[in-house]
């Protein structure tokens, strides 16, 4: 709310900047006429342009998701044409001209000529010359979009800052020439100041671009609220106590942008007599998705006939992966006889986005059903989905008869399964699976051990950070741990940028440390180039880990990091009591997610 205000008075403010000089004319042409038929409709055109730009914004996010760092530059490129734009009128009024030559034609007609449509048509002109002078409102407003995908507060920010822009013209228009020879007394103190912030913008850019400061842009599209809306979202109509992990409906991300967190959902299967209310209901588009492996893309009306199970899921998500080999196992035991299994892949940090990752991942995971990459979130949105992992069965006749969110009630799952099958006509089914092999990271978690909750690292989600002086966001700092950690603390040691989802080595001998009880534990990782791997050293209680290595560890401790992906650390032999765990990595570059626990 506090940024809508913002932009709210940013709007309201632009009409003291001196390439409002263009604008003007349009608007005092319109300051004689009746005001519903000339002065509305022109405001009315000036917040559709606006709107425009909305959706602009929304498909300039959804080209940068699908082309990552593409659209990094794209983004780049769009806040540098602000910047030039705020450092020169001739700049400024030559990217504008095809607007301006369209305000000219329609200020060029009789009076008797004036309607509303030539109204809104000189609104929608006047919006675009305005955009200029937005300056860094408008332009980061736009590339935040463009860097972390579309949102609501996208649209709330940029509908803000129109309505301030119309309220200027409204003023403008009300208060006549008079104001308009005020105004032009102050564009002398407003021109330097114009060109101070363009060389603001244009410094932004180049720090962005060499990567001193690649969280500036996080803050700025207030990933934040995205806590505020869970919150909502678990008063509304939240499931709470298996284990999932819960995230809110937005596209930001998840980022990254999208904000996640552990939550801990009715872990329960709805049977195909007693559904829960809304059941029933028909299987919604997948035409959302941004992409398909393993199949080409599939529609609700083409799988009218099979018994469908979607699985939302993430490559880095310990919980989906505990849940894949029963996933598996489902779709290779029933596939012959009707049942089809959709894995819809719903990222939650910025490298899941890469189709390149999650092809990998899925050949490594040994999946052979689809895939449908939901890198918009809009098949995640078309079901109302929260959780990770979630499982939606659907009947031969295309309804949703049940859902299973978080691990756990895997036989409950499958005989649901089945009679949905026996329902379509299946004629003979293979008897239920008994037991699912599963190992390294799939393993289900030893509960009676474990005590140490998933854990970001970014700032944007971190909690029980124990260094000295706590996080210094985005920037380079040197870091010291603690002599000791309580159950469920963690520090840095060494040089590290703490970013809004990760933390970044910055230099050699950077560290990690983690007081922790858990059978097993996790760290989802990545390196800048999957060319070159990432050494590092893990030690538990200051000694090589033995026989109590992760599969990702060697039993002296060392390993690398060859891609971005979780990592399994540490999977104790007989596990007892609490434990610090330490992972140093030689080599700079290395970015740290998450610990996860099992």
């Amino acid at each position: 709310m506090t940024l809508a205000v913002l932009a709210f008075l940013g709007g309201v403010l632009t009409i003291f900047s001196p390439c409002i000089l263009p604008v003007l004319p349009f608007v005092f042409a319109r300051s004689g006429q009746p005001f519903a038929r000339s002065t509305l409709p022109l405001l009315i055109g000036m917040a559709l342009t606006f709107a425009a730009l909305a959706t602009l914004a929304a498909v300039g996010g959804a080209w940068a998701v699908r082309f990552n760092d593409y659209g990094r530059w794209l983004a780049l490129a769009i806040l540098t044409l602000s910047a030039f734009a705020l450092l020169s009128r001739s700049f400024a009024g030559w990217i504008t001209r095809p607007f301006v030559a369209l305000g000219d034609r329609l200020l060029a007609r009789k009076p008797g000529e004036t309607g509303i449509a030539a109204s809104l048509l000189l609104g929608a002109a006047t919006g675009f010359v305005w955009a200029p002078c937005a300056g860094p409102i408008l332009g980061l407003i736009l590339t935040g979009a463009a860097l972390h995908g579309p949102s609501a507060t996208t649209t709330l920010l940029l509908l803000s800052y129109a309505l301030g822009a119309a309220l200027s013209l409204a003023v403008a228009v009300t208060a006549g020439n008079r104001l308009f020879a005020l105004l032009k007394r102050s564009f002398g103190a407003g021109e330097w100041l114009r060109r101070a912030l363009g060389v603001a913008v244009l410094a932004a850019v180049a720090s962005i671009a060499l990567g001193w400061d690649t969280g500036i842009l996080t803050r700025l599209s207030v990933g934040g609220t995205n806590r505020t809306e869970q919150a909502l979202l678990d008063r509304l109509g939240g499931a709470n106590g298996g284990s999932a992990t819960a995230m809110s409906g937005n596209a930001a991300a998840m980022s990254g942008d999208g904000m996640a967190m552990t939550g801990t959902p009715n872990s329960m299967v709805m049977t195909a007599a007693a559904a829960p209310p809304g059941a029933g209901v028909e299987l919604p588009s997948l035409a959302g998705a941004t992409g398909w492996l393993n199949s080409p893309p599939l529609t609700p009306q083409a799988l009218r006939g099979k018994v469908v199970l979607i699985d939302f899921w993430t490559y880095s998500c310990v919980n989906c992966l505990r849940a894949l080999p029963y996933v598996k196992s489902w779709y290779a035991r029933y596939a012959p006889d009707g049942l089809v299994v959709i894995g819809v892949h719903a990222p939650e940090f910025p490298f899941e986005k890469n189709p390149d990752n999650v092809r990998r991942a899925v050949h490594d995971l040994g999946i052979t059903y689809p895939v449908a990459l939901d890198n918009d979130y809009a098949i995640w949105s078309a079901f109302n989905n929260q959780y990770w992992p979630a499982h939606y069965f659907i009947d031969a006749q295309g309804r949703i008869r049940g859902h299973h969110f978080g691990e756990g009630d895997y036989a409950a799952s499958e005989e649901l399964i089945r009679k949905l099958l026996l329902e379509a006509g299946a004629a003979k089914l293979p008897p239920p699976g008994t037991s699912v092999a599963a190992s390294g990271v799939e393993a289900p978690a030893d509960e009676a051990q474990l005590d140490s909750p998933e854990t970001y690292v970014g700032y944007a989600r971190a909690a029980n950070f124990s260094s000295p002086g706590g996080a210094v966001q985005n920037a380079a700092h040197l870091y010291s741990a603690p002599a000791a950690l309580s159950l469920n603390q963690w520090a840095l040691r060494g040089p590290w940028r703490i970013e809004a989802d990760s933390a970044v080595a910055v230099g050699p001998h950077a560290a990690i440390q983690f007081r922790f009880r858990a059978r097993d534990l996790h760290l989802v990782l990545g390196a800048p180039d999957a060319a070159q791997p990432l050494r590092f050293r893990v030690t538990l209680d200051g000694h090589a880990p033995g026989q109590d290595h992760g599969s990702d560890v060697q039993p002296d401790g060392t390993g690398t990091v060859t891609g971005q992906r979780l990592y399994q650390l540490i999977r104790q032999a007989h596990p007892q009591g609490e434990h610090t765990f330490a992972i140093e990595f030689p080599d700079s570059g290395v970015q740290a997610y998450s610990f996860t626990f099992g």
